[in-house]
């Protein structure tokens, strides 16, 4: 797919995509701080993180002129692509949070975001053709059994079979948003800060339910801090991270995503031993570095991949 359909650079996408990554991975640092000084739940958090961030990606399309698309999009495609991205999302955060709860944070986040990869690779090869050749098959690898390092190196894992199937579910919603936004951003003729809209719009609608039954405002004795910790949520690994997402993962291949993504947990692991005082073990070491070297190995290669599309002569 040239470069110019889409008005991003392949290149451009994938520092997008590293970037939301990292920026995904502060969240958990931020709500652990939140639980810790607060009673706030989960689906509460989610719902203000998906709506806190909405308020401001509206605030700054508001300030700026609307994006232009290289084709102008049918009504009826837009009303599909938000629809299910933001159904996905949806489902996505609600059926992980259920599977932490059933199985633990350890084994729901290897079983989501490990499955994720496998069903977004297999999903993109079954409806777009992409490949991922022996280089991409062996980063895929290499960044999954990272996974595993890091997040079950510490052992005291517990696995439930409700809990893995919540996760799985998880992961086929994630890979479900992906693939669509991969789809659809192939003709260039898609809005990332729209299709962002929509989805955090959808999100917050479908956890308000969830959100009410824990109750939307939470105890604390601490009420400047916990709103300066759910504003950094909804700002940061939200409304930036998830408008970065969109936009980057229309141009690049939609395993690459799935890959790059799991830099969340590796950002994630940094801020725990950095801010948090947890202990720096050889599992966070080997899994960061094995999840590190995929990540650059798989983007040297899209980006290889990009520049020589770029450079193929056209034929008339």
């Amino acid at each position: 797919m040239s470069n110019a359909v889409v008005g991003l650079p392949v290149g451009r996408g994938l520092l997008y995509l590293i970037v939301a990554g990292a920026a995904w991975g502060t969240a958990g640092a931020a709500a652990s701080l939140v639980y810790r000084t607060s009673d706030m739940g989960p689906f509460v958090l989610s719902f203000w993180r998906c709506a806190g961030g909405l308020v401001l990606l509206l605030a700054v399309r508001l300030l700026r002129s609307p994006a232009r698309t290289a084709v102008p999009e049918p009504l009826g495609r837009k009303a599909l692509r938000t629809g299910a991205t933001g159904l996905g999302l949806a489902v996505f955060q609600t059926a992980y949070f259920a599977a932490v709860e059933a199985t633990g944070l350890a084994v729901a986040t290897v079983v989501t975001l490990g499955a994720g990869p496998v069903l977004i690779a297999l999903g993109a090869r079954l409806t777009m053709g992409e490949r991922l050749g022996r280089g991409g098959v062996a980063a895929v690898v290499g960044a999954l059994a990272g996974l595993g390092v890091l997040v079950l190196g510490s052992g005291g894992t517990t696995v439930r079979p409700w809990g893995v199937l919540l996760a799985l579910v998880s992961a086929a919603a994630y890979s479900v948003m992906t693939l669509c936004t991969r789809w659809f951003g192939r003709d260039g003729g898609t809005d990332a800060s729209g299709t962002t809209l929509w989805a955090f719009a959808i999100t917050s609608l479908c956890l308000l339910p969830f959100a009410l039954v824990e109750g939307l405002v939470p105890h604390t004795a601490e009420p400047g801090r916990i709103v300066w910790l759910v504003v950094y949520i909804a700002a940061v690994p939200t409304a930036l991270a998830y408008a970065l997402y969109f936009a980057g993962a229309a141009v690049v291949r939609s395993a690459t995503v799935s890959v790059i993504m799991l830099l969340e947990p590796v950002s994630a692991a940094v801020l725990a031993v950095v801010l948090l005082g947890e202990r720096l073990t050889t599992a966070t070491l080997g899994g960061t570095a094995l999840m590190l070297g995929s990540v650059a190995g798989l983007a040297v290669t899209e980006a290889r991949g990009a520049r020589t599309l770029e450079e193929e002569p056209v034929l008339v």
